[in-house]
């Protein structure tokens, strides 16, 4: 089993921030199957403020390049996102067109 820290922000309107909590109770069951299916045995997002970070626990079979091929041939899982995109934003620093980002493992105990 692996972990991967990963982090985006929220447009900074509390409207949407709400309205993206209230979407994340009720998940496309689509989205559901794509997570589960690629690898992705558990996830967990956690926000403060208009940060999100999320946690992936992921099995072997799991891979980025794998999961971005599988969601860019998905219509549900690309529509989800594109909806998504209109209470995210991308954190500053990042390359253009770069949602979720990976986050470097600095410490473990």
């Amino acid at each position: 089993m692996h972990r991967y820290c990963l982090a985006v922000d929220l447009k900074d309107d509390p409207k949407l921030i709400e309205e993206y909590e209230l979407w994340h109770k009720k998940i496309w069951p689509e989205i559901i199957e794509s997570i589960r299916s690629s690898g992705i045995e558990d996830m967990t997002i956690y926000r403060y403020s208009n940060r999100l970070f999320m946690i992936m626990e992921v099995n072997d079979m799991f891979s980025f390049e794998k999961k971005a091929d599988a969601d860019l041939t998905d219509s549900k899982v690309q529509e989800w996102e594109q909806f998504m995109w209109n209470f995210q934003q991308a954190i500053p620093g990042v390359k253009p067109g770069e949602k979720w980002v990976l986050m470097d493992k600095i410490f473990q105990l």
